[in-house]
């Protein structure tokens, strides 16, 4: 059976990371390792950690430099075949996710990516709308030109396939490190599940405008500027036509 690490980054959450870590305690799947990776909590994080800690539970807390640094210690601890990343405040969309995700076509061809959709949730962990961004029915690295149309939770990668997220961006690392992982892949497979019940805060939300203009500089990077240009004018467009629930 394919094995999957789940790897979440923590600084002072103790008041979210307890549905992170039920969540991911909870799951029917039995190859499943959770990596937690905290930056030196002052709070009560690491008693929720020591509480919920058991045999599939690897931690280290110590000061990092920043939430991609982090992600890369987390990766680096890992052993399974796939990788995910969740943030605290996360978590699976229901008990049987992992087990319903490793179906009999990921055990067979071993797909490089897996992906799903995913639904956004308020601090109670209560359904709000799923994400307005929906997963495509073929993703390639060229899809990302239309926004991140896939979650960066929902976004199961083989470790075999890990590069290290790029420290050069503070805020949307993820994006880059997406769409370098699709270049590398042969095979992206569409689970056509919906994956990941994800918080509606976190650091990108925060700081939204460093955010924006990081993955104007990633997709150019990838794309070009004259092909970045005329979509983020669509993304504007597309904001008033549909604005975010």
């Amino acid at each position: 059976m394919k094995s999957l690490s789940v790897i979440t980054v923590t600084y002072n959450a103790e008041a979210t990371l307890e549905r992170t870590l039920r969540s991911v305690g909870e799951q029917t799947y039995p190859p499943i390792e959770h990596i937690l990776v905290d930056g030196g909590s002052k709070d009560g994080t690491l008693d929720l950690i020591r509480r919920y800690d058991n045999p599939r539970m690897r931690w280290v807390s110590e000061p990092d430099n920043g939430l991609y640094d982090a992600m890369n210690k987390g990766a680096a601890m890992a052993s399974g075949d796939y990788l995910c990343f969740l943030n605290a405040g996360d978590a699976f969309f229901s008990s049987d996710t992992v087990e319903r995700m490793m179906s009999p076509t990921v055990q067979n061809t071993s797909p490089d990516i897996l992906y799903g959709e995913t639904a956004i949730v308020d601090d109670q962990g209560a359904f709000l709308h799923m994400r307005r961004l929906k997963a495509p029915g073929k993703l390639t690295w060229k899809s990302f030109k239309q926004g991140m149309l896939v979650c960066h939770q929902a976004f199961m990668v083989k470790r075999s396939l890990f590069e290290p997220y790029d420290l050069g961006y503070r805020f949307s690392a993820d994006v880059d490190w997406c769409i370098r992982m699709m270049k590398k892949s042969t095979v992206i497979y569409n689970t056509r599940k919906t994956l990941i019940n994800y918080l509606n805060e976190g650091m990108t939300t925060r700081n939204r405008k460093a955010s924006l203009r990081e993955r104007y500089r990633i997709m150019a990077r990838h794309y070009g500027h004259a092909s970045t240009l005329l979509h983020h004018i669509w993304f504007m467009i597309r904001a008033v036509i549909h604005p975010e629930k």
